[in-house]
């Protein structure tokens, strides 16, 4: 996580201060639950509330009591007690330190999903408008990189719309997956603290009980919530890619925007590099890296380890904050991104009729000609446009065996573009609605 590639909305989430407040208001609310029981006196409660609530953390004070405890909550807990005073004695009764660190990391997660959620809310938008601006500029595409049918731009950006809708109900899925809280004590008996606090405290965090929480939040659901963000960043390398393809100097069809004063190369001046989707690319590595050892870190020795804390410190925040960013960055391109209509036609037309082949093939084969021979028939003419820069039409209506199935007007209507537009009403009617 470097400030290159972050935003302080995500980046705030993850700060130390932030954290701290998360595991003081942990606390003041397991507090405020035990007052209820008659564990704790209501004034004590009350009192940590007002002490602890106005305090101003010192994040160099704790780690410097870290330094000599070995344990980052017990070390928040002494300079709690600070501002609090005797009645600091009553905090963290009856809890464990994973009740605190599990609770607060699925604060972060669900807060961070919410600006995930947003991000892709804005890329969505963006992504309909220029769809149905390119609904029907006629474009060619590719199978293998190779020309294959006619489409629409529009039709490619409805696909990537409809993606990262999956990509949204995938990772609604994963916050509720992983709001959960577990304030149960030591291998999460509740042996020295009432299910009532855990229930407590979730409602306040916007949080639902851990069913069964051995100490610790099982993993899985961790686990989950980073495969999810590995498949979203995926899906923004999957349209990065198809980007950069489409501004190679002898495609051009689309083009990252460039804007007043910008530089392509320090020593060609005339270049246009693909620069931010080629960062996107290497972005969305970075993150479906992170959900591997998201994985590796559910298989916990018996009730409890750590072996999966050092990892999540390092994960939660980059892979969220790598996302965020990569999301938005998306976004901007999509947003600006120039089509070149003009040159679509032309790579449409580069090789002169050949991406009618399938429309022969199909006609000669209801004429009655069997595919074998029809495909043998389609494909001589169509190396003749390869090899030759014949035109395949032309190549076509000189074929006597051609001509002997099909009349010269049935082979001009198997070249009509709108054929291959026809059904763009109805894929936009199922993407959009």
């Amino acid at each position: 996580m470097i400030p290159r590639y972050s935003r302080p909305e995500m980046v705030a989430i993850w700060s130390p201060e932030t954290r701290f407040r998360i595991w003081f208001e942990i606390e003041a609310y397991a507090c405020d639950a035990l007052a209820e029981l008659g564990v704790i006196p209501k004034e004590a409660a009350k009192t940590i509330w007002e002490k602890g609530g106005a305090a101003k953390f010192d994040v160099d004070k704790i780690d410097e009591i870290e330094r000599v405890t070995k344990h980052d909550v017990i070390a928040f807990l002494t300079h709690l007690a600070e501002f609090v005073g005797p009645d600091s004695r009553f905090i963290h009764q009856g809890m464990t330190s994973s009740d605190v660190l599990d609770t607060c990391l699925a604060v972060q997660l669900t807060r961070a999903s919410d600006i995930l959620l947003a991000d892709i809310d804005a890329l969505l938008a963006a992504l309909k408008r220029r769809a149905f601006e390119h609904k029907d500029t006629v474009t060619i595409g590719r199978s293998h990189g190779i020309h294959a049918e006619p489409t629409t731009f529009g039709v490619k950006l409805a696909q990537a719309y409809a993606e990262f809708s999956r990509c949204r109900e995938r990772l609604v899925h994963a916050r509720e997956d992983i709001a959960t809280c577990a304030i149960s004590g030591a291998v999460g008996t509740f042996a020295n603290i009432e299910p009532y606090v855990e229930e407590h405290v979730a409602k306040k965090l916007g949080l639902k009980p851990e069913p069964v929480s051995t100490q610790v939040i099982p993993r899985d659901r961790h686990a989950m919530f980073f495969a999810t963000l590995g498949v979203i960043a995926s899906s923004v390398e999957r349209l990065a890619t198809e980007i950069r393809h489409l501004q190679r100097t002898e495609v051009l069809e689309a083009e990252e925007y460039f804007s007043p004063g910008q530089k392509g190369s320090s020593a060609m001046p005339h270049k246009r590099n693909p620069v931010l989707t080629e960062n996107l690319t290497g972005l969305a590595r970075l993150v479906r890296g992170m959900a591997l050892p998201a994985m590796e870190n559910v298989a916990l020795w018996h009730e409890r380890d750590i072996s999966h804390s050092s990892v999540e410190r390092m994960i939660g925040p980059d892979a969220t904050v790598t996302l965020d960013f990569a999301l938005a960055r998306l976004t901007g391109v999509v947003d600006k991104l120039l089509v070149y209509p003009e040159n679509m036609d032309k790579n449409l037309n580069k090789f002169r009729g050949l991406v009618h082949s399938q429309r022969v093939l199909l006609a000669l084969t209801q004429a009655g000609v069997s595919r074998e021979d029809a495909y043998r028939l389609v494909q001589r003419n169509a190396m003749k446009v390869w090899e030759q820069g014949a035109d395949f039409l032309e190549e076509l209506l000189g074929d006597k065996d051609v001509t002997a199935a099909l009349s010269e007007a049935e082979i001009r209507e198997k070249f009509d573009l709108g054929y291959h537009t026809k059904h763009v009403d109805t894929i936009f009617k199922r993407v959009f609605g």
